[in-house]
């Protein structure tokens, strides 16, 4: 049922992608907002509740639907997991931006790419060259690939029904939103949850990079590079993603009229667009072996 819930998801997903019309979460995001108004008042135990209050009602529910549908019938509840994958992974989240700032640098529209790369990152664009443009959507394209489907699959697998899904993508939603300022004491615990989720992911996803790239440079890369990033299970995920795929990361951007310095990521050549296709074949790659591993689990699981 695991994986046949995930690769229908996938799937659809590739063929019926929700993006930014996901209302479901649309309509979290504004529960999330009355909870912060009603209960933020600068204290971390606020932040406690307010996580608790936010985030296991709504595992409850699902899960009481799925037990439900279970009993009924495993078909329906296969379908209830095919439903809320579909709701909480998106891997056309970031393929569709990724894909179209390869394809208008390819085609010498520079602006275009910038333009797209500014919606997909909110950040500024309009001073950055070719190859930051590159290194950039590279970055980003990694990030949101974890967030959006390694991290929500490896909890999706290893909890019950379709708990860890939700669990996983509604606590990454609060830590963005609450816990972005390390100085906010209400977002504090929203922050140390999403760290805790995604301690083993995190490693899982960058060891698959390794494996499915260069493995001798980007585990090279993982342990020499990683911790020089501010966050370390980022600059995990993209030294190893940038010792596979042989190419550099991080370094300084100009952004805002100033020069944005950043540690250097990888070991090989200077990103081009060239290097967003092979971006996109690493995840794609990725996702393949953890389909693949996923497999062999359920087979040992059957005859065991």
């Amino acid at each position: 049922m695991t994986l046949i819930s995930l690769i229908v998801a996938l799937a659809l997903e590739q063929l019926r992608p929700l993006g930014n019309r996901n209302r479901v979460w649309r309509v979290f995001t504004r529960y999330a907002n009355h909870l912060e108004r009603t209960l933020n008042a600068g204290y971390n135990r606020h932040g406690v509740l307010a996580w608790v209050v936010a985030v296991l009602p709504v595992v409850a529910v699902v899960m009481a639907v799925y037990y439900a549908l279970y009993q009924a019938s495993p078909l329906f509840a296969l379908l209830w997991n095919i439903l809320v994958l579909y709701l909480t992974m998106g891997f056309r989240h970031f393929s569709g931006s990724f894909s179209e700032i390869a394809l208008a640098l390819g085609e010498g529209r520079d602006f275009d790419a910038r333009k797209e790369l500014a919606r997909w990152t909110n950040q500024p664009t309009s001073e950055l060259s070719i190859e930051e443009v590159s290194r950039l959507a590279i970055e980003q394209g990694v990030l949101d690939s974890y967030r959006h489907v390694f991290g929500t699959m490896f909890w999706f697998v290893l909890l019950p029904g379709p708990a860890g899904a939700v669990l996983y993508r509604a606590t990454q939603m609060l830590a963005q939103k609450w816990g972005a300022r390390d100085d906010d004491l209400f977002g504090r615990f929203s922050r140390r949850a999403g760290e805790w989720l995604d301690w083993i992911p995190v490693r899982l996803t960058a060891a698959s990079f390794a494996v499915m790239g260069d493995f001798e440079d980007a585990v090279y890369c993982w342990r020499s590079q990683a911790k020089t990033w501010g966050n370390y299970a980022t600059g995990i995920l993209l030294a190893s993603a940038a010792g596979a795929l042989g190419v550099k990361l991080g370094d300084p951007l100009r952004q805002d009229y100033t020069v944005k310095y950043r540690p250097e990521l990888g070991v090989g050549d200077d990103a081009d667009p060239n290097y967003l296709k092979s971006a996109v074949g690493l995840v794609w790659r990725t996702v393949l072996l953890w389909l693949f591993v996923v497999l062999l689990i359920s087979v040992i699981s059957f005859f065991g």
